[in-house]
Formats: C-alpha cells, structure tokens, sequence
C-alpha cells in the first residue's frame, strides 16, 4: 500500500471540497482549484471529520504510481486555497534588477533589450526591492512552472554567480583561469 496515498487529508475550516466521479473541486479563500481524477482511483470527502481519502480499485503497476500523485495534488490544493504556495527569486549582477507593470515582469538582466514576461492569471507578483522577486499561488505547480520560467532567463553562472536564483539557491562556484608567473 501506498504510504503517501494511503493518508488521508485532514481539510482545515472554510475550504469547500467538492467530489465528482472524475474530478475534485478545492475552494478556499484564495482561490478555487480542480483536480482530474484518472479512472481506478476514487476520492471520497468525509464532510463531518472534513477529511479527504483518496483508494485505488487494485494494485496495477499504472493505478499504485497515480495514488500518491492524486493524493498530493489534492493536499497541495487543499493547503494552496488556505495559504498560498511561494517561490522567491534572488537576481545577482551589477545592474541586474527589475520592475513590474499591471500582469508583466521586466527583466534587465545584461541583455541589449529588456525581457517581458507576461504573469499568468491566478499567479501574483511582488517586488519588495528590485533585486528580489516573490512569486505566490494557490496553485503549486503553477508557482513553481513561472519561477523556473524566470529562473531560465538568465541562470545562475558559476564563475562570478550572476543570474536569477533561487532564494537561498547554493551556486556552486568555478575557480576561473590561473595565471602562471
């Protein structure tokens, strides 16, 4: 048995669950999310210990791989909709730094043309200071997809570690050249 499929999720106070026969409806505060549930696996919602089971029909290879994965679907929306997922970004470089307009990032980051990213709906930005960007969403995989979409940019180097990292992202450095004399 699935030692992650088999938890159940325990649904903190105003979240709305909501059960189909192929989805899983998540409303909180922050936001509304779904779940698609693939066929062998069932999800059932205990409203009065406002819990969450997520069981599989057997122990084909194919349905043991999907019970954990929807488990934790489902329990990152479940806490997404309550409090929202949070990526920050550091940008390193003499002159690296950005701005935000209405749903885009700009991005001068050593290139001859400022890059735009467009934010996707459902995600928000925040700029505390020009160097540091802080990515929030109720949904995780949405989050994390615009960090890395950011992130990819310009990545970290590792000579003088310029770029956009992860906060608290190690960058494992490189000596560079070694003159001999």
């Amino acid at each position: 048995m699935s030692r992650v499929g088999s938890a159940v999720i325990t649904v903190a106070a105003g979240v709305d669950v909501k059960t189909q026969a192929d989805e899983v409806h998540v409303k909180g505060t922050h936001g509304q999310l779904s779940v698609r549930v693939p066929e062998g696996i069932s999800v059932a919602y205990d409203g009065t210990k406002r819990e969450v089971a997520v069981t599989r029909a057997d122990d084909r290879r194919e349905l043991r791989a999907l019970h954990g994965l929807v488990r934790a679907l489902i329990a990152n929306h479940v806490r997404g909709v309550v409090q929202p997922w949070e990526k920050k970004l550091e940008i390193v470089g003499v002159g690296y730094q950005a701005a935000l307009a209405p749903g885009k990032l700009t991005l001068n980051v050593g290139f001859a043309n400022p890059v735009i990213i467009e934010i996707p709906k459902g995600v928000t930005c925040e700029l505390p200071d020009n160097t540091h960007v802080i990515l929030k969403s109720a949904d995780r995989q949405a989050v994390g997809q615009v960090a890395a979409n950011v992130r990819s940019i310009r990545p970290p180097e590792p000579y003088k570690g310029k770029g956009i990292r992860y906060a608290g992202e190690h960058v494992k450095r490189k000596q560079g050249k070694a003159f001999g004399s």
